[in-house]
């Protein structure tokens, strides 16, 4: 067929803008030109797909909600390629893309970036902070190069390849000025729920689970203060407003939090994931060398706070290609 990835991409600028005007401008090209690459993808695939509105608005047609995730992959597929040729051959480093759930840009990949961007000074980083269902989905259509993600019961998606890095504890974190909220060293369902509770907003991973953990305990949490992103739910639980769940990564540098343990014990898995389909990149390699260097180092120092353990260390295997990932390596593979 003639379909070409730039007619692809004047049908994704339409349906992100839902305008034909918007879409030209953004594409940097003239409205005609637009309208008529249009109707050649429609003449190769055979379908319409917009449907114009009033005043230049669109919709997409049946078959344009069809293709468009498939142009969306095909787009993004090809920038991986061009930034992987153009690892290979030297013209440039390129981008990293990385997302992860609030609680581990607080907890541990702040300290991460800040060493990758040590080791790889010339290689652009882009963060995306979101909960793990977002940035699932921004992985599979390619907008995301590698994320750190919750594993859920269910299972990750398929399309997606993960790493299993860290297996943490979820505790009660209450106000370290106040008194424990249970005269033991731990607590229960039962008893939190006698407590205000504080809870990030609708999408969190760690909501979800502390609403699980009530309604098999048979219980109804109260809530103080719902929604927010997690620094805002940590800042409220240490001012006083109620006590939350949350993972133990979050205690590290906290002093104004106390953590009480939940019983029974619930856990979580985070994991590295990126797309199952696209030979990883030396800078996708290159940042799960020091992810892992960086767990595997702060582990043996003792520097995880409460019950947080290593999945995975650092391995010897190979990036993708002929060549090894661009400046030194933090420290060498285990022979």
């Amino acid at each position: 067929m003639g379909v070409t990835l730039q007619q692809f991409a004047y049908l994704v600028a339409l349906a992100d803008s839902r305008s034909f005007t918007r879409a030209a401008d953004a594409m940097g090209v003239a409205q005609p030109t637009l309208s008529r690459q249009l109707r050649v993808l429609e003449d190769e695939l055979g379908a319409p797909l917009v449907q114009r509105g009033g005043r230049d608005g669109i919709t997409l047609t049946a078959a344009g909600e069809v293709v468009l995730p498939l142009a969306r992959r095909m787009l993004a597929d090809a920038e991986s390629a061009r930034t992987g040729v153009a690892e290979l051959i030297g013209l440039r480093r390129g981008r990293l893309r990385v997302g992860a759930t609030p609680s581990l840009c607080i907890g541990v990949l702040a300290d991460v970036l800040r060493v990758f961007h040590e080791q790889y000074p010339d290689l652009r980083l882009e963060l995306v902070e979101s909960g793990s269902q977002p940035l699932v989905r921004s992985l599979v259509r390619g907008e995301l190069d590698v994320a750190l993600v919750i594993v859920p019961a269910s299972g990750v998606d398929p399309l997606l390849h993960t790493t299993s890095v860290l297996r943490e504890r979820l505790s009660v974190a209450s106000p370290a000025s106040d008194r424990a909220p249970s005269a033991r060293a731990s607590m229960s369902v039962h008893e939190l729920a006698r407590r205000s509770l504080v809870v990030p907003r609708l999408g969190y991973d760690l909501r979800e689970a502390t609403i699980a953990a009530f309604t098999e305990a048979g219980e109804t949490p109260r809530f103080a203060v719902e929604g927010g992103e997690m620094d805002a739910v940590l800042r409220l639980v240490e001012a006083g407003t109620g006590v939350a769940v949350v993972p133990d990564l979050v205690f590290a540098g906290r002093p104004r939090l106390r953590r009480t343990v939940l019983t029974p014990a619930l856990y979580r898995t985070v994991a590295l994931a990126r797309r199952a389909d696209l030979v990883p990149t030396h800078a996708m390699h290159a940042f799960r060398e020091t992810l892992l260097s960086f767990l595997a180092d702060l582990s043996a120092g003792g520097g995880f706070p409460g019950d947080v353990q290593v999945l995975r260390g650092p391995g010897p295997t190979q990036p993708p290609g002929p060549t090894q990932p661009p400046g030194p390596a933090r420290r060498p593979d285990p022979a």
